[in-house]
């Protein structure tokens, strides 16, 4: 509702207040009516006039001024201290202790105490008031409701120049606050005025962001620590990963430098799962998998080059825009690629070669999400082109199991984390997609339409009530979808697991069949060229042939010529016999040579 005008005025600054009073009527003018004015009207008989019997309405718009919350926290830190002493420094808390326990009362108070606190030490040792009795039974309560999701919240960015929500991350303790990082991927496509701010909501107050982000460059990808949550990741368009600490305000504690860096925009970034909870690793479309330490970012721990032939050159290298680390796995991760291959990596092998060690195709486009099944770690979910894929590792022919071919482009994909059968996937038209396979294989089992624009990135909850979806327009929306859908169902684990396997032997005898086919094929092919070689060696070929032309030809010349040679030794020999000279003038040179033999056993004279 658009407010035209506003009055915002005190009544005194109206003026002068009108004051009304009763007084009898006074005649001021008195018109008599005039006969000869008739002339100039026509009389009108019948004479129509319409009259409404409604009430008339007058129609108003009010609208209030906009409510907005704030939310404020308190810090409690260790207190208690006087004033001059310094609870930082140990020296002086020792000595004021050692001070208090030289004290009278506190023997008396520490008994009393005492006395108190053994009692209940003694209740809790004699029942455990946190045990569980019914552990083993699982009660789910099984409901025909149709499949649902309502909208909960919707978090704009506040910028007047919208860019795309890129990466969603939620806050690990309790999923109350959700990090979005907002980044605008078209090429060139980056105003000068284009805020790079990010930002981190609270899920309960959508007005204004709890806090702000300022990173170097527009942020692609952002994850909360899962060890601590005051720290989050973050990798930039510019290629920079770098790391913030909530407690320490909005500007990054630490950036990696730009020449050990990516060359690329990083598209994802995992945390690992080590001892000292700072180990990162990164991927970016330069083909380069970084390994962090994000108490040293001046250079990255490790590297790999996505290099297909294993020979770790850059030039050859296959853009990474995916990443999947499962925590069961610690060596093993996968890369999705801009060219529709997923990568399986070994992080411990010993040489760059082997740490690549196979790979998976079957997509027509950039794989945009990769994760491992949580219950199933063997087999994971693509989501790329208009398809999302389930695959198994043993399998790498082609997947297991596949959608069908959307209208619109799919942007982004996970798994349901307390229901193995369950994905989500999001699409362009702005379209959130919820699969059970156990219900529906061909068709989804919920198709939300979520808003007009596209949609780019998708995070689910630790428990699976909840699901956030990026936009294009930079929009975070919060929906919660119904119970049935995020409430594990009885024997599904054993559902899933037996159609992962059927579907698992169906694609591994039709694999077999395929490469007996190829073998077969191949064996064929040899054959029929071994054939054609046999028939090739009884045929002669153009060159044995023009050869073989060119030799007859000679001979054919040759025997002309002695033949002519044999005709004019007999006419030579009969003009000697007649006239006992000859003239040898214009005779070939064979005819000559001949001539002379014959003239030395005759004894002729030539001319």
């Amino acid at each position: 509702m658009e407010i035209v005008h506003v009055y915002t005025k005190k009544r005194n600054e109206f003026g002068r207040q009108c004051n009304f009073s009763d007084r009898p009527a006074e005649l001021h003018v008195d018109i008599l009516p005039d006969p000869s004015l008739a002339s100039n009207f026509i009389e009108r008989d019948p004479c129509d006039i319409p009259i409404q019997c409604t009430q008339e309405m007058s129609e108003h718009e009010v609208n209030t001024e906009r409510f907005e919350s704030d939310t404020r926290g308190i810090n409690h830190v260790e207190g208690g201290w006087p004033k001059d002493v310094n609870p930082q420094e140990m020296e002086q808390t020792i000595r004021f202790r050692k001070k208090v326990e030289k004290d009278e009362h506190y023997f008396s108070t520490i008994m009393q105490l005492g006395s108190n606190m053994e009692h209940c030490i003694k209740q809790n040792n004699a029942i455990n008031i946190y045990q569980e009795y019914f552990e083993e039974e699982e009660v789910v309560e099984e409901s025909e409701e149709q499949p649902s999701a309502k909208t909960i919240n919707v978090f704009r960015d506040p910028n007047e120049i919208k860019r795309t929500a890129t990466c969603l991350s939620w806050h690990p303790d309790g999923s109350c606050k959700l990090a979005v990082a907002y980044s605008s991927l078209g090429f060139q496509n980056i105003s000068p005025d284009m805020s790079y701010d990010s930002y981190i909501w609270d899920i309960e107050s959508p007005n204004k962001p709890e806090m702000t982000l300022k990173p170097v460059s527009l942020l692609v990808c952002l994850e909360y620590n899962p060890k601590d949550s005051h720290i989050l990741v973050g990798g930039s368009y510019n290629g920079q990963i770098a790391y913030w600490d909530t407690r320490k305000g909005s500007q990054p504690v630490e950036m990696s430098t730009i020449e050990h860096s990516h060359r690329d925009p990083v598209y994802k970034v995992i945390w690992l799962q080590s001892k000292t909870g700072t180990d990162t690793f990164s991927a970016s479309t330069d083909g380069q998998v970084l390994w962090w330490d994000i108490r040293k970012m001046s250079e990255p721990t490790e590297r790999l080059v996505l290099d297909p032939n294993k020979k770790g050159n850059l030039d050859n290298a296959l853009g990474a825009i995916s990443l999947e680390f499962e925590t069961t796995m610690p060596t093993k991760f996968m890369v999705g690629t801009e060219q529709g291959l997923v990568v399986s990596c070994n992080r411990k092998a010993k040489t760059p070669a082997e740490k690549i060690v196979c790979t998976y195709s079957g997509h027509h486009g950039p794989i945009y999400a990769l994760q491992r099944n949580p219950f199933f770690p063997k087999n994971f979910l693509t989501v790329a082109d208009w398809t999302a894929r389930i695959w198994s590792e043993d399998i790498k022919e082609s997947s297991i199991m596949w959608t069908k071919y959307h209208m619109a482009y799919l942007s982004d994909g996970c798994w349901s984390p307390v229901r193995p059968s369950v994905f989500f996937t999001v699409k362009m038209d702005g379209t959130l997609d919820v699969w059970d396979f156990l219900f529906k294989q061909n068709d989804p089992t919920l198709s939300l339409k979520v808003c007009d624009e596209a949609l780019y990135s998708l995070r689910v909850q630790d428990n699976g009530r909840f699901l956030a979806c990026g936009s294009q327009l930079g929009t975070a929306t919060l929906l919660e979808i119904s119970p049935g859908l995020c409430t594990l169902q009885r024997n599904e684990k054993a559902l899933a697991t037996a159609m992962f396997e059927r579907e698992t032997k169906r694609e591994k005898i039709l694999e077999a069949r395929h490469r007996e086919m190829r073998l077969k094929e191949r064996s064929r092919s040899e054959q029929s060229k071994d054939e054609d070689t046999k028939e090739g060696d009884g045929e002669e070929s153009v060159e044995e042939l023009a050869t073989r032309t060119e030799a007859e030809f000679y001979e054919i010349v040759e025997a002309e010529l002695k033949k002519r040679a044999k005709e004019q030794e007999k006419k030579f020999l009969f003009d000697i016999r007649c006239q006992g000279c000859i003239h040898l003038e214009g005779a070939g040179e064979e005819v000559r040579i001949l001539f002379q033999i014959y003239s030395r056993m005759t004894q002729l004279t030539i001319e």
